[in-house]
């Protein structure tokens, strides 16, 4: 290259720098015309079309504070904080006496938990602004996270000053006070206010707090006094609900309930809340000895709501916990009836088939509810509960094989179905066939522990592969050392390996765990403490076997005289 092009070439592209940069240079006028595009664009959801228009704005004209400010709230609402708060100190500073700006960087410092930036930009906009009520709340809100409580106070009385007293006001004083531990002075600051603007709101806050101070006189007159002024406020209606409850005047109280219950102006939802917290948090004696009233309360309830779905529900819970299957079930069929569309409508009545036992129903509606509803495949797995427990294990192979067709690509599914095949399979007498499923179950999961025990003690049970045995078996219990089930197997496979001793403590602890329930558990464990020659002990927990033996161990009475024989001999 010549000396010439070595001058010219440096200036030649500077030139070009600057024509670019003077050709991005935009009017005032298209730059107010862009910024209109751009905020209608922001308005209508569309933020990358937005974000766009406003970096050409900044890019050309940096001084444009609403551009920045816009973008800052872009970058907030995707989450990138940091970026937006980049924007707005950029939009607050090119514009000082704009509210919205400070005001929205404030909210940002509070929502990053650095509230002293924010509390110093709040006083400093109350200075400012001295007539934005809500610049008030907002600083006695963050006074109280800080726990400056005395600031909060003052903050409260400015408010009260300014703009009167309210009764969001005398609230949020009852429960500054209360925070500060000054019980006695928030109780006399919200009486001082219900005296002069009484409310429902703070008649009833009054009498919750009476009703947690156990003052159950003073929380019904309280709540009687907010019900002279808005008979149907649900706060108070439920309110003295509970003080009569809770004092056992229950010749009041269900007169209350029934109103409740029936009055179709009270919201049903309020009424499925309290009635399944009613049934859920009650001693099962209060339930017995109140039956006909509850059901009274349920069947009013349900009369004035019969189609709603969440009330059907609670009624159908009420019913089954109070061990009326055929109640129930009309409450969850009535609602998947009512509901065909509704997945958990179908789910509650074919969960509740399952946990009531009834198998042959269960069977027939767990597959009329994947016929609605094909993608829940769980439907077909409860289906296969009622048909495994029918003991029709063609068709639970059946319905496995559908759901690992439909789902192939579904290891929790697959692993599942496999599993089940893998049990099916042991029931039918095909072992072979159960040992290949369990391989494949864990192909999936090599640590699934139900599967690993189950295998395992198959195996121990025909006597084959007892060291795969003992290596599956071993990390059930290390998985879940207090599973009596998986100790059992363990134990057991150790016993058919020779070592009763070593066997011995895993029987021990499965006792402390729930092993005495189960007449096999008790047996097996009987079997080493005999081979151990504790023979007192062996036949005491043989007796329990004895008691707790379902048809389980077809031959246990004949098992104990022999070995009570052996003994003698």
């Amino acid at each position: 290259m010549n000396t010439l092009s070595r001058i010219l070439l440096p200036a030649v592209m500077l030139l070009q720098i600057y024509i670019g940069a003077a050709a991005q240079q935009l009017r005032p006028a298209e730059i107010e015309n862009m910024l209109v595009s751009a905020v209608e664009k922001y308005d209508n959801n569309d933020f990358k079309g937005a974000e766009a228009i406003l970096k050409k704005i900044t890019a050309s004209d940096s001084s444009n504070d609403a551009a920045w400010y816009y973008l800052a709230q872009i970058a907030a609402g995707r989450g990138d904080l940091e970026l937006a708060e980049e924007y707005l100190r950029l939009a607050a500073g090119l514009d000082t006496d704009n509210f919205w700006y400070r005001y929205r960087l404030a909210r940002l410092y509070a929502l990053t938990s650095r509230q002293e930036l924010a509390s110093q930009i709040y006083e400093k906009l109350l200075q400012d602004f001295p007539k934005k009520s809500e610049l008030y709340f907002d600083l006695t809100e963050l006074y109280s996270a800080q726990k400056e409580y005395d600031k909060a106070l003052a903050t409260l009385d400015e408010i009260q000053t300014v703009f009167g007293m309210t009764e969001s006001i005398a609230v949020y004083r009852f429960n500054l006070l209360r925070m500060m531990e000054r019980h006695e002075e928030a109780f006399k600051s919200l009486e001082e206010y219900n005296r002069e603007f009484s409310s429902p709101y703070v008649l009833s806050t009054l009498a919750d707090y009476q009703m947690a101070m156990y003052n159950d006189t003073t929380a019904l007159a309280y709540y009687d006094e907010a019900l002279d002024i808005a008979p149907d406020y649900i706060p108070a209606v439920l309110g003295k609900a509970e003080v009569l409850r809770m004092t056992r005047r229950y010749g009041e109280y269900f007169p209350v309930l029934y109103k409740f219950a029936e009055e179709p102006a009270y919201p049903v939802q309020a009424k499925t809340d309290y009635l399944m917290a009613l049934v859920q948090r009650t001693e099962n004696k209060f339930l017995t000895s109140f039956r006909p009233q509850i059901d009274t309360v349920f069947m009013k309830a349900v009369d004035t709501h019969p189609l709603d779905s969440t009330l059907l529900q609670t009624a159908g819970f009420y019913y089954y916990s109070t061990g009326r299957n055929d109640l129930a079930e009309n409450a969850f069929r009535k609602n998947m009836e009512t509901y065909p569309s509704s997945l958990a409508a179908s789910a509650n009545f074919v969960e509740f088939l399952m946990y009531s036992q009834n198998w042959k129903e269960l069977s027939e509606e767990g597959r009329k509810a994947f016929s609605r509803f094909p993608e829940e495949t769980a439907f077909l797995e409860m289906a296969g509960v009622g048909d495994y427990n029918l003991k029709e294990y063609d068709k639970v192979t059946e319905t496995c094989r559908m759901i690992l067709d439909i789902a192939p690509r579904d290891s929790s599914r697959a692993l599942r179905a496999w599993s089940t095949m893998g049990d099916v399979y042991h029931e039918m007498g095909e072992s072979k066939k159960a040992f290949s499923a369990y391989e494949k179950a864990l192909k999936i999961n090599p640590d699934y522990v139900y599967v690993l025990n189950n295998y395992a003690y198959y195996l121990s049970v025909e006597g084959k592969k007892l060291k795969k045995a003992y290596a599956m078996s071993k990390k059930t219990v290390e998985a879940e050392p207090d599973n009596a089930t998986y100790l059992d197997t363990f134990g057991w496979i150790l016993f058919l390996q020779g070592k009763a001793l070593e066997a011995k403590p895993f029987f021990k602890h499965a006792m402390l765990y729930g092993g005495k329930e189960s007449a096999v558990i008790l047996d097996h464990y009987a079997e080493v403490l005999y081979a151990l020659k504790e023979y007192d002990m062996a036949f005491v927990y043989w007796n329990l076997a004895k008691q707790k033996n379902d048809g389980s161990i077809p031959d246990l009475d004949e098992k104990i005289r022999q070995r009570k024989q052996a003994v003698n001999e």
